[in-house]
């Protein structure tokens, strides 16, 4: 007997959170099958939580835990069924076959077993993407190579998965931080106007920098925040900066259009923010705060 202590737990932690990711992972990708063959919405919260609970629940009583399989579905749904009744009716059967007909499944040839696994690959591999690769993003392409090779040289989903996510998330962050411009104009009061164009997050900080020029601009600036968002504390930081310069040379800043999710950001930044935001989207009638 394994003794029930927190050494014990430390050691099977790791291969817990390994097996809930690779279950999670399978369960809402076979959800998502599943919802585009009967043209149905499923939720992956629901699904998600009545999983783990019932895994622990299954844990509690000596019992194997388990997950959504994309070949016991297809199966399923191919014969027919589409309520909760057909689930019910499956893992019945399975019941029975496991504490009565295990005789007769022993029977059964492994090669028979492989040939049924392999119309399942085939029937739920998305062969159209093979014609799409040509006219796919590129890092699209890259991302699905090396979730594919990771998973099949480490036999790892759930790390293949992580992998993925990460390349995906540096190359969206790589791709955006292009996207940001500036239009320059004056009004009829002598400010100069910022219009600022696309996001504003760690990785479009240099490009933000570059656009303003603080010893040659006039004594009133305005950035107009209306086509652009503050994401993350490093864009908090670049406005500050950029603040302190202007101060410096004895200019006023202005922030205009700003969200309210911007709004929230400036706020909760406190002291480490200090620049003058305009309440009214009119900048040049606006009255001024302290941030």
């Amino acid at each position: 007997m394994v003794p029930m202590n927190l050494e014990t737990l430390l050691i099977i932690l790791p291969f817990a959170t390994v097996l809930c990711g690779v279950g999670l992972i399978e369960s809402l990708m076979t959800m998502t099958l599943i919802d585009e063959i009967t043209e149905t919405r499923g939720c992956g919260n629901r699904e998600c939580v009545g999983q783990g609970s019932a895994n622990i629940l299954c844990g509690l009583f000596g019992g194997m835990g388990g997950c959504a399989m994309i070949g016991q579905s297809l199966i399923n749904v191919n014969s027919g069924g589409r309520g909760r009744l057909s689930g019910i009716v499956a893992a019945v059967c399975l019941l029975l076959f496991v504490l009565f007909l295990a005789p007769w499944i022993e029977q059964i040839p492994m090669a028979a077993l492989v040939g049924v696994m392999l119309m399942v690959v085939i029937g739920t591999f998305e062969w159209a993407s093979l014609k799409m690769f040509r006219r796919m993003p590129k890092t699209d392409v890259f991302v699905m190579v090396l979730v594919t090779g990771y998973t099949v040289v480490m036999h790892d989903l759930a790390s293949a998965v992580i992998l993925g996510v990460i390349v995906s998330a540096l190359a969206f962050a790589w791709k955006h931080a292009t996207h940001i411009g500036v239009d320059e104009k004056y009004n009829e009061f002598g400010s100069k106007i910022y219009q600022l164009h696309g996001p504003l997050f760690f990785a479009s900080v240099s490009s933000f920098k570059e656009m303003f020029n603080p010893a040659d601009d006039p004594a009133d600036v305005v950035i107009d925040f209306y086509y652009t968002r503050v994401y993350d504390q490093s864009g908090l930081q670049a406005i500050n900066n950029l603040a302190e310069k202007y101060d410096a040379l004895g200019k006023r800043v202005h922030l205009t259009h700003l969200s309210a999710e911007c709004r929230q950001l400036l706020d909760r930044a406190g002291e480490f923010c200090e620049i003058n935001v305009s309440e009214d989207p009119q900048y040049h009638v606006a009255a001024d705060r302290l941030a």
